[in-house]
């Protein structure tokens, strides 16, 4: 028996996989970048006007989708974002169905 997933309209490649995928790119591409205003605006030992003015500088030239909590944690075949276990990156749903049809090695449903 072939595997096939489920008929859905957001199964594989959805908007929301889509966008995330671009927000963890942006996150590493700008980890250095916070690091750096991030120290530069908790230093005191640098004039308040100063820090200000870092601060100004960071809320314009690095994008707010570069926050590492603006990252979600997605199903990898549906993208539902709510109930994704983070072992194998499956929603609740999808792992339960897959299980179920005996294409997780090693999980069974448990039933008594």
């Amino acid at each position: 028996m072939k595997f096939k997933l489920p008929q859905y309209a957001f199964v594989l490649g959805s908007r929301g996989n889509v966008k995330d995928h671009v927000r963890r790119l942006l996150v590493e591409q700008h980890e250095v970048d916070r690091q750096v205003f991030k120290a530069m605006t908790t230093d005191k030992s640098l004039p308040l006007d100063i820090r200000l003015q870092v601060q100004r500088l960071f809320e314009t030239e690095v994008p707010r989708d570069s926050a590492p909590n603006r990252v979600v944690n997605r199903c990898v075949l549906t993208g539902r974002a709510r109930g994704v276990q983070r072992f194998a990156r499956l929603s609740r749903i999808m792992l339960r169905q897959l299980a179920h049809n005996g294409f997780l090695p090693g999980v069974a449903k448990a039933s008594w």
